[in-house]
């Protein structure tokens, strides 16, 4: 009920706006605003498949790095320390312009701004994953892996059919949050090139110079999108309740 009367007290805020303010540059009804509209919009497309890709490769990296993290091994240990602290130290705007104008000249290979954003942004959440994963693995009772050994499941085994399950059970929420702080951040990428929502408005507003009214339907944009994504994620987290019940 609050969401739906906040929207409405946008679209009365913008409907009573005068012509002075220059909200005729996002009016649907003219065929230069819904044009400029267009525009915008076409770049939720690049948006959501770039914070799709990135974090589906970050959540595979950070369960990669949680597992040694978990060993007894102390030189797997330290791997996990030293790469989460490293990579959760190096801010993400930076880490996209080193890879995007670096990493081509330190591997001698071309790499597009898709690619480059992709590979930042997987590189800096699967840090976050890394932790997100290695306190859910540890919050499962020790008691699930002395019954995986009772029935002789290997230690791959264990964790796929006995730990895994119930520990994403649990950092659902935690994926959740990232996914949203993933799309967010993919705002970044805009500054390498990326034809997505953030870049796209900087466009329109250097061809039209209106920042207010262009950058508050880019507020919009983000704000209705990451409402869908965080009541899907609750819808799952739900689900998967429930199926634990059962």
């Amino acid at each position: 009920m609050k969401r739906a009367s906040l929207f409405v007290a946008l679209a009365i805020v913008l409907a009573g706006c005068s012509g002075e303010w220059g909200w005729y540059v996002v009016n649907p009804s003219t065929a230069s605003g819904w044009s400029n509209l267009k525009f915008l919009f076409g770049g939720l497309y690049y948006t959501v498949l770039l914070s799709l890709t990135a974090i589906s490769i970050s959540v595979v990296v950070g369960l990669l790095v949680a597992l040694p993290g978990l060993s007894q091994n102390r030189a797997l240990r330290a791997f996990n320390r030293v790469y989460v602290e490293i990579v959760r130290a190096v801010p993400i705007l930076v880490l996209i312009l080193w890879v995007y104008y670096g990493l081509p000249q330190v591997m001698d290979i071309s790499i597009g701004v898709f690619w480059a954003g992709v590979i930042a942004l997987a590189l800096s959440d699967s840090a976050f994953q890394a932790e997100i994963f290695r306190a859910g693995i540890q919050s499962i009772n020790r008691g699930q892996y002395e019954a995986a050994q009772s029935v002789s499941l290997s230690y791959a085994d264990t964790m796929r059919f006995v730990i895994l399950p119930q520990a994403i059970r649990r950092i659902l929420p935690a994926l959740g949050n990232q996914l949203v702080y993933m799309l967010k951040m993919s705002s970044l990428v805009s500054v390498i090139g990326m034809q997505e929502l953030t870049r796209r408005a900087n466009e329109l507003v250097v061809t039209e110079y209106r920042p207010l009214e262009i950058y508050t339907v880019l507020v919009l944009e983000y704000l209705v999108l990451i409402l869908i994504v965080s009541a899907l994620v609750r819808r799952l987290e739900r689900r998967l309740q429930a199926d634990e019940r059962d």
